[in-house]
């Protein structure tokens, strides 16, 4: 037995959580001196919520550079410093404190102006964003994730609230239309902008219009106007983009500026991506892993959608298990079609996991729409083979990952290719 399981079973479970804590913060303290400080003086942007986050981390940048701003940029999808991009290759934003303290010793060797950090709910609570100075605070929005680890709603609350409280923020950017907005906003210490489709808020989202490749609406924002026109589909991305342009207007950007940079965002790998092969058909690749996320696609799909919308997904191993069955009556009330396959296994038996997800297909009455196929590529080339001209198919749960982690091996694997491939095979 090593000696965390050893620790763990002989310490009670509060003493093991004031040892690891201290741990933590002696190794994280240890680790910026061994990098001697680097966020030290920096001007840091970071972003948490359970969905978006890549995406808004990268509108920001967008509008920063824009702006004529050197940024680094750290999310789920990519790593960018002073123009240079290099695909995040892991399954993990921040895995470990001194992911943290080598991204910020190389962002201010590039005498960068602003740093984006994309942070999660693991990271806040588990110190790994210890030194980290924060200026602006964004909260995209809370919906239920990670329970497996967090244990409540309210308990994983107080993990991103930490964002607002802890690293001396000044300003908080808040989605008010979420439901745990006010919680946030009694959290935070920094000023709150709250952004929403409500009059009276700091910024209102309004003449929303959703298009099949586009996305516009008009931001109100302390008596000025945006006009955000995005290449990124879904009323969700205008959610996001109206966060940075909300980061514009703090650092006292220009409207045309800020509009200039939303519009410069054409795609991000894995997040809502379009696939096109010539078909008559749209494709899109997405990360939508949670219940919220997979209904917020669907319902901005329907809306452009003339034909049918088809969905491929499955549910992850080792992960909350409790919105499994969630996730797929979500599918039902909202996908004309559903093809039911395995996401990533991890050590679970995926017959156990697919099977809690038919559950909530079968309360929302989705049998008869709905094709079990487990093997995620046949069940990718059938979705394809089956839809019709103006149909869109969505492909959930992989996004920009390249590896898929089955039965506790990692396989290689790229949805983009996948899709592509197997359009080229049907045409």
């Amino acid at each position: 037995m090593g000696p965390k399981k050893l620790v763990r079973k002989v310490v009670p479970k509060k003493g093991v959580k004031i040892i690891e804590s201290g741990f933590r913060k002696s190794r994280g303290l240890s680790l910026q001196m061994r990098y001697g400080f680097p966020a030290r003086g920096m001007r840091v942007i970071a972003v948490t919520g359970t969905n978006g986050k890549s995406t808004t981390s990268s509108y920001i940048n967008e509008v920063l550079k824009a702006a004529g701003y050197k940024t680094a940029v750290l999310t789920t999808v990519f790593y960018e410093i002073d123009g240079k991009v290099t695909a995040n290759k892991t399954h993990y934003t921040i895995d470990r404190q001194s992911i943290v303290q080598d991204f910020f010793a190389k962002a201010k060797k590039s005498d960068v102006d602003f740093v984006i950090l994309e942070v999660t709910s693991h990271a806040l609570d588990q110190d790994r964003i210890m030194g980290v100075p924060v200026e602006i605070a964004v909260i995209t929005n809370l919906t239920q994730d990670h329970l497996d680890y967090h244990g409540t709603m309210k308990e994983y609350a107080k993990a991103k609230a930490k964002l607002l409280r802890n690293f001396g923020a000044k300003y908080a950017i808040l989605n008010a239309d979420d439901e745990w907005y006010d919680f946030f906003r009694e959290n935070s210490v920094a000023e709150v902008i709250s952004i929403g489709k409500t009059k009276g808020l700091t910024g209102q989202i309004k003449s929303i219009k959703l298009h099949k490749d586009s996305s516009e609406a008009r931001l109100e924002i302390n008596g000025e106007v945006i006009d955000i026109k995005t290449a990124l589909v879904g009323e969700f991305n205008l959610y996001n983009a109206s966060y940075a342009a909300a980061i514009g207007q703090i650092l006292k950007l220009q409207p045309q500026t800020i509009e200039k940079g939303i519009s410069n965002l054409k795609s991000l790998s894995g997040r809502m991506e379009p696939i096109e092969a010539g078909q008559k058909f749209k494709v899109f690749v997405d990360f939508a892993v949670t219940p919220d996320a997979i209904e917020k696609v669907l319902q901005s799909l329907k809306k452009t959608t003339k034909g049918s919308v088809r969905i491929v997904f499955g549910a992850t191993g080792d992960r909350d298990k409790a919105k499994r069955p969630t996730m797929g009556e979500v599918a039902a009330k909202n996908a004309d079609f559903i093809y039911l396959t395995d996401d990533e296994t991890y050590t679970e038996d995926p017959e156990t996991i697919r099977s809690a997800v038919l559950k909530g297909i079968e309360k929302a009455n989705g049998t008869k729409k709905t094709q079990v196929i487990p093997d995620r590529k046949e069940a990718i080339q059938q979705a394809l083979k089956d839809a019709k001209a103006d149909d869109s198919v969505l492909i959930t749960g992989m996004g920009h990952e390249d590896y898929r982690n089955m039965g506790g091996k990692q396989i290689p694997w790229k949805e983009q290719e996948i899709v592509k491939q197997s359009l080229t095979k049907i045409k």
